[in-house]
Formats: structure tokens, sequence, C-alpha cells
């Protein structure tokens, strides 16, 4: 069987015409809207949006050192600065060493055994420590040399 005779536009027209010609209530209506909603939606995809890529950021480069600085200048920077954080990493171990006496103060006071909790904390530490060396042993091996400051 052939397409041609199965398909016929010719006759799916006619059809169309015949239907549109009868005499109904509100058919032009109805064939408006049918035809609009299509077109519509068809309008509606097809809109199209360009987008204006963003302005590249303007970066400004902020330095605290003076230009050409000499390495015994940097050397001597470097100097100071590790001197106050060591002042500051000192400061800050007083103030934890004030805490823990306060809190073992406290405890006293609330009649807590705090010399035990302390023996206890240094176990507990030591526990720490060696699990710590033991993986870092296992992840470095020997021979091979770990920098424990972080860098």
């Amino acid at each position: 069987m052939r397409l041609k005779t199965r398909f016929n536009a010719k006759a799916g027209f006619a059809d169309l015409w015949d239907y549109i010609r009868e005499p109904r209530p509100y058919r032009w209506t109805f064939l408006t809207i049918s035809i609009l909603i299509p077109l519509v939606a068809i309008a509606m995809l097809a809109q199209e949006s360009h987008f204006r890529p963003p302005d590249a950021p303007k970066v400004t480069f902020i330095s605290t050192f003076a230009e050409g600085r000499s390495d015994e200048e940097i050397r001597q920077t470097n100097i100071e600065n590790q001197k106050r954080k060591e002042a500051r990493e000192a400061e800050l171990a007083e103030l934890r060493e004030q805490k823990v006496e306060a809190y073992k103060t406290l405890g006293r006071a609330t009649g807590l055994d705090v010399d035990e909790m302390e023996r206890e904390a240094q176990i507990e530490n030591a526990r720490e420590e060696a699990a710590a060396e033991a993986r870092r042993r296992e992840l470095y091996p020997a021979g091979t040399t770990v920098d424990d400051s972080g860098e």
C-alpha cells in the first residue's frame, strides 16, 4: 500500500473546510483560540535572550612592604614577626594555665579530686601523642623527614 493513498492532504483540507462551513455557534471563536494557543506557545519558546557576560573584576593590589627591600631587611622583618608570634603564644599559654588553675580551684571548692583528674588527663594526652606518633611513623616510614611546624 502506498503512502500517497493512505495520507491524502487534499481530503483532509476538504474535511476541514466542510467542518468550518457548518453553521455552529462560536465556530470562529473556537477556531481562533485553537490557532492562537500553539502560536503563542511557539512565540514564547522561540524568544531568544542574550545575557552579557559579567565585567572582569578590577583587582587592586595592596602592598604594605616597600618596593625594592633588601634581603637583610626582609630577614629582619621575619625575625621581628617571629618574636611577636612567640610572645603571643607565650601569652596564650599563660592564659591557658590560669584557666586550668581556675578550674582546679572550682573543682576543689565543689569537692572534686582534681589531682586524680589531672593524672587521667595526662595519661590521655600521652596516649593521644603516642597514637599521633604511630600514625606519623605509619605515614612517613624511616628515612623520610617530617617538619612538625606544618610548613
